[in-house]
C-alpha cells in the first residue's frame, strides 16, 4: 500500500519510480498461489497445468477447473491432470511468464499482457485467433464501490475530482486493474469535453490529487477498501465490486454514465507447453472457457460472457451500461502503453502534476 505523500517522495528521489509507484513492504505481502517449483508433466504420465493470472480471477478459476477437470477426464477416461494457479497483478504477472514462471496458459486483464509475451515469442503471434471472439472468453467494466449511504454522494466520474473524496485504486504503472480505471477517467473527460486534452488532463489530475491509496493489484486494493477501511471509492472492475458486497455487505456499487470495459484475453503458452507436452490439454482447458457450462459461472462471478444468449439471460444482474473499448478511444495496446503508461507518459505527468496540489 502506498499513499501519495510516500509516491511523491520516491518520484522524487528515484526519478523512474513512477514505474513502481504502488510497491511497498506491506503490498508484496499481497496474497499469491505462486507455484513455489517448476511445474511440468507428471511422472506418473498425467498432465500438470499452470493457470498464471491476474489476481481477482483467483475465486472464478479455482471453481472453473473443477468443473474443467471433470469434463477433460469425461473426454480421457484414463489421464490424470492437475491445474495449479499463479495471481498478482496482471502486468506483473505477465512479466514473471517473461522472466520464466512456466505457465502453460496466461489468463490476463488487458491485450498487452499477451501481446509482451507474443513479442517475446513464448505466445503464437496470432494469439488473437486461436480462440473465438479474439480469445476474450469473457469482460468487466470498471464501476465504483462506495461506503453503504454513499455518503459522498458519488454518482459519477466527476465526483471523484471533487475535493475531500478519497479514492483507492490499483497502481496504473504495474495493473490491467488500475490501466483501466486510469483510461475510464480519462476516455469520460474525453466524452465529456468534446475530445478536449487540455480540460480532460486536468480533470485526470484533479481526480490523482485525491487518490488516497495506490496498491499492487486489484485484491489488494479490495482489502485496503473493505477490510482496513480506508477510503470513500474504490474504482475496480464490476466482478470484483460484486463479490466485495456480496461478502460484506456495507457497501454500494455505483454505475457511471460512461466507462471502459476491460477485455479479459487468454493464450497458450506455447514455448512451455511444447516443451511439456501439454499444448493439446492447454488448449482444451482454454477453450473450455467458451462452452455454456463455463459462460454460466462466469456470471456466478459477474464476469460478462460473450455468449450473447448467455449474457442476456441475465440481464438483471448486468446493468445496461454505455461503455467504450480502450482500442476504440486510444488506438492499440502498443500505443496506449507507449503514450501513457511508459516513463513520462501521460500518466505519470499528470501523476506528478497531481502530487504538488
Amino acid at each position: 500500500m502506498t499513499t501519495f505523500k510516500t509516491t511523491k517522495l520516491l518520484a522524487v528521489t528515484l526519478g523512474a519510480s513512477l514505474a513502481l509507484t504502488a510497491c511497498s513492504k506491506s503490498e508484496q505481502k499481497t496474497e499469491t498461489t505462486e507455484p513455489t517449483k517448476t511445474e511440468t508433466t507428471t511422472a506418473a504420465g498425467g498432465i500438470e497445468l499452470l493457470n498464471v493470472s491476474y489476481d481477482v480471477s483467483r475465486d472464478f478459476y479455482k471453481d472453473y477447473n473443477e468443473i474443467f477437470k471433470k469434463h477433460y477426464l469425461a473426454q480421457h477416461p484414463d489421464a490424470k491432470i492437475e491445474i495449479k494457479q499463479s495471481h498478482g497483478g496482471s502486468s506483473k504477472q505477465a512479466l514473471s511468464v517473461k522472466n520464466g514462471l512456466q505457465a502453460d496458459v496466461a489468463t490476463m486483464n488487458q491485450g498487452s499482457d499477451i501481446e509482451l509475451l507474443a513479442d517475446a515469442k513464448l505466445v503464437d503471434a496470432n494469439w488473437r485467433q486461436e480462440f473465438p471472439n479474439n480469445a476474450i472468453p469473457f469482460t468487466s467494466t470498471i464501476v465504483f464501490l462506495v461506503r453503504e449511504g454513499n455518503p459522498k454522494g458519488v454518482k459519477d466520474w466527476n465526483d471523484l475530482a471533487t475535493k475531500g473524496t478519497e479514492i483507492v485504486i490499483a497502481n496504473p504503472k504495474t495493473t490491467g486493474n488500475g490501466r483501466y480505471a486510469f483510461l475510464g477517467a480519462y476516455g469520460y473527460g474525453l466524452h465529456s469535453f468534446n475530445k478536449d486534452e487540455t480540460k480532460t488532463k486536468e480533470f485526470a489530475k484533479q481526480l490523482l490529487s485525491n487518490v488516497k491509496v495506490f496498491e499492487n493489484g486489484g485484491r489488494a486494493a479490495t482489502t485496503t477498501f473493505a477490510q482496513r477501511g480506508i477510503g470513500d471509492v474504490l474504482i475496480t472492475f464490476e466482478n470484483e465490486a460484486n463479490v466485495i458486497k456480496g461478502k460484506f455487505g456495507n457497501v454500494e456499487i455505483i454505475y457511471p454514465s460512461y466507462t471502459v470495459n476491460a477485455e479479459n484475453p487468454v493464450a497458450v503458452v506455447k514455448s512451455v507447453t511444447d516443451s511439456k507436452g501439454t499444448t493439446d490439454a492447454a488448449k482444451e482447458y482454454l477453450n473450455y472457457l467458451y462452452s455454456d457450462e463455463a459462460q454460466e459461472l462466469a456470471t456466478k462471478f459477474y464476469l460478462r460472457p460473450s455468449n450473447a444468449d448467455i449474457l442476456a439471460k441475465h440481464q438483471d444482474q448486468f446493468p445496461a451500461m454505455t461503455t467504450f473499448f480502450p482500442n476504440e478511444v486510444f488506438g492499440d495496446w502498443a500505443s496506449i502503453m507507449s503514450t501513457y503508461f511508459s516513463e513520462g507518459g501521460i500518466y505519470d505527468q499528470l501523476a506528478v502534476e497531481a502530487q504538488k496540489q
